[in-house]
């Protein structure tokens, strides 16, 4: 909980704000961490937010410059909002569409966007959700129910490091040994000596069950939890222990003649279906049951639901959707009049998600992409430009939305510009676009070929692509055993994503995670695996040593998961220019 009795006042005069240094810090930052989110997102389909990260390093480099210089000013409070603001926007930039819908996009259709169009389709759709965070604004902040748990952990890390500032220092280190031990790791893999893929049978290794020497997967493992972490062991058993086998013996399920080794690719094209299927329905089911407890709790508050807010520089908001209905139409050929359409419905949703994040601070992004992508199945049907691309601006928009005012919510409490923040947020998506496209082109030259691989599972892609495909060429496309599998998996998603809203908290965290247990499906074995030793290793740590993993766990986590990511995108990069 956020100890505002702290010797540092919440409401200080505002030294400097917006300035060079804030701004090119934030996007130095936003620059290194970006590819980071990227290659996450294809490689498990989650992402990791980087304010913190952004507030450690910005902290320890300028105000450990300024007691060195007897002259130099101090980094202030503000700066280093304005330099978590950029950096947490260019790199929260991948819910524009990076590792999901533009990937399903290419897979179902065979089109490819180049650099610029796509430069400019993720900046579109993420410049909309700022614009619709800007005039929720005083709505939003306004509602006592909506505490924004995420935006209060950034403020609770940005007064503790002005508070105590050689408790930043020591966690930076933290954070830079642990990334320098995963980049070292991933680069010996890569170009010096191949650490093994061990599996103790080759009918094991058939079904992905081997040791994948990841840290970054380590990493994830310590930051999603015990629970999670087990329900990734269960779902990775229950799908490539029981069902794999089953298909496989039963003939549902063909593998190519004379092949060895892992067969993720010709496994997942059955089992992503009852995976999807549950994830799907429980996010669903768990959205509508959060959004009428909010509607009831706003009633009995008796607070307003909207706050009309000052009409501002209504300007960014016209040219915002007037970029995402013109690309629309320019970049995918979908008819103006259906375009315009996503407005009102990117506004709507991106409203939900909101206010889901500020009530529980799980942005339920993939809920909102599918939630979007019925909509236009059921206003276009067979059209996979519009269910998909049309489907992203309210992903994206969401995405930005719930970021930003993750940031407004820290920024009312130190006293920040509001305006400012806009400024650099709009900094920090431009910044992340250009760096996020440039990253993903490298990792993914050939996404036909390379994803819903054992190397790039893409998770969110093949969700978007399973209901895509779903929606526009029916059920009756598929085989009855996965019509079977959707049903099934639909049905126990819905009960677990009810039963997880509605139980209280102390017995639903005996449930297995709707959202783990789904993705277990369309990982290999291998990384949830490795994902659940990282969270049963953390577990274990905080039994025994339960201040010092508060203190460092999540840090040194995030240090594993940028050093391995970022040295994976690195690598890409020499290798993409040797072959070239």
């Amino acid at each position: 909980m956020l100890q505002t009795s702290s010797s540092l006042p919440l409401h200080g005069p505002v030294e400097r704000e917006l300035s060079v240094r804030a701004v090119s810090t934030g996007i130095v930052i936003g620059i290194l961490l970006t590819p980071s989110n990227v290659y996450a997102g294809l490689k498990i389909g989650w992402s990791f937010n980087m304010s913190i990260i952004a507030l450690l390093i910005g902290y320890a480099i300028w105000q450990g410059l300024a007691r060195r210089s007897a002259g130099r000013q101090p980094w202030t409070l503000h700066e280093s909002n304005i330099n978590q603001t950029v950096a947490s926007a260019a790199a929260s930039i991948i819910s524009g569409g990076l590792v999901a819908p533009i990937p399903a996009y290419t897979l179902l259709t065979g089109q490819q966007l180049d650099a610029i169009p796509m430069v400019a389709w993720v900046f579109s759709v993420s410049f909309l959700g700022i614009w619709i965070a800007w005039y929720m604004r005083p709505s939003l902040l306004n509602d006592k129910a909506l505490k924004f748990p995420e935006g209060m952990a950034t403020l609770e890390t940005l007064l503790h490091i002005y508070n105590q500032g050689h408790e930043a220092a020591t966690r930076l280190r933290v954070l830079l040994c642990a990334a320098l031990l995963s980049g070292l790791a991933k680069w010996v893999d890569t170009f010096m000596w191949a650490f093994p893929r061990w599996s103790p049978t080759a009918q094991l290794e058939r079904l992905t069950f081997t040791a994948d020497p990841s840290l970054l997967l380590v990493g994830f493992g310590g930051i999603i939890g015990i629970r999670v972490g087990l329900t990734l062991l269960f779902g990775a058993l229950l799908a490539w222990g029981g069902l794999a086998p089953w298909l496989l013996e039963r003939g549902l399920v063909q593998l190519p003649h004379g092949s060895s080794g892992p067969q993720f690719a010709a496994l997942v094209e059955w089992l992503l279906w009852p995976g999807v299927s549950l994830m799907v329905c429980s996010t669903l089911a768990s959205l509508a049951i959060r959004l009428w407890t909010l509607r009831n709790t706003i009633r009995a508050g008796g607070g307003p639901i909207w706050v009309v807010p000052k009409a501002g520089p209504a300007v960014g908001f016209v040219v915002a959707i007037v970029l995402v209905v013109s690309l629309q139409a320019l970049l995918f050929g979908i008819n103006p009049w259906m375009a315009l359409l996503t407005i009102p419905l990117a506004i709507c949703l991106a409203a939900v998600a909101a206010r889901v994040v500020g009530a529980t601070g799980i942005p339920p992004i993939g809920a909102i992409g599918q939630l979007s992508q019925l909509s236009f199945g059921i206003v276009a049907p067979g059209q996979v430009p519009i269910n998909l691309m049309s489907a992203n601006t309210a992903g994206g928009s969401a995405g930005q939305c719930t970021d930003l005012m993750n940031d407004f919510k820290v920024g009312r409490a130190i006293g920040a510009t509001p305006r400012k923040q806009l400024v650099a947020q709009t900094l920090g998506i431009f910044v992340g676009s250009i760096v996020g496209v440039l990253a993903y082109l490298a990792l993914i030259p050939d996404p036909q070929a390379m994803l819903l691989s054992e190397e790039w599972p893409a998770p969110a892609v093949a969700t978007w692509k399973a209901v895509a495909q779903t929606l526009t060429q029916g059920l009756a496309s598929l085989s009855v055993s996965i019509r079977w599998a959707i049903a099934i998996g639909g049905l126990v998603g819905l009960l677990l994503g009810v039963l997880d809203s509605l139980l209280p908290e102390h017995r639903a965290r005996f449930l297995p995670s709707t959202a783990a247990l789904g993705l277990a499906f369309v990982l290999p074995a291998s990384v949830s695996l490795m994902m659940a030793l990282g969270a049963v290793l953390t577990w274990a740590m905080s039994c025994r040593w339960p201040s010092l993993t508060e203190r460092f766990a999540i840090t040194a986590a995030a240090g594993l998961i940028a050093g391995e990511s970022m040295t994976g995108v690195g690598a890409s990069l020499w290798q993409m220019l040797g072959n070239g």
